[in-house]
């Protein structure tokens, strides 16, 4: 942490204002991405089912990510480092809960359901977070994937999502 906080020039002190622990230090390019994700999903066609919104959404996250230099590597990186690291997969599954639900009350708006009642967007977004994970878990364990582009990062999701479209992507009206 000494490192990191020399290299932007601030205090330990000041370093830590901003992030809590360093679980979150490593989580904070993901939590971007995340937060970014939700941003595409909010601003995706309305007449889209949730499903294909989602779908939408990460995929413009990831081509977002492609056109950052080295970023795809790192991120598969990270992934490999959150799943080796207990404390850094714990801080991040928590995150996916949370992230979960705030997916869940997007897709309910998007719908005009209540979430409390329907639990279609809730199951949606836990499905959804867990076919990305696994996606990006089977492109990381690619021993050639970091001679890859992040075309075949999207082209593994997309790959997955076709699996679940005839149980989840019809139409919620």
């Amino acid at each position: 942490m000494d490192e990191i906080a020399s290299e932007v020039e601030v205090s330990q002190r000041t370093f830590f204002r901003y992030f809590a622990n360093k679980e979150e230090v490593a989580l904070a390019v993901l939590a971007e991405a995340e937060e970014a994700f939700l941003e595409f999903l909010r601003a995706r066609p309305a007449g889209e089912n949730p499903l294909e919104a989602m779908r939408g959404a990460v995929r413009e996250v990831w081509q977002a990510v492609d056109r950052g230099q080295d970023s795809g590597p790192a991120a598969l990186e990270l992934f490999e480092l959150i799943e080796s690291t207990p404390t850094l997969l714990a801080a991040h599954l928590r995150h996916a809960i949370q992230q979960e639900v705030e997916v869940a009350r997007i897709l309910a708006d998007r719908e005009g359901l209540d979430p409390a009642v329907d639990l279609r967007p809730r199951l949606l977004a836990a499905v959804f977070g867990t076919v990305v994970r696994i996606s990006h878990l089977a492109y990381a364990a690619d021993p050639d994937a970091h001679r890859h582009s992040m075309d075949g990062m999207l082209a593994l999701i997309e790959r997955h999502f076709d699996q679940l479209g005839p149980a989840l992507a019809g139409s919620w009206r």
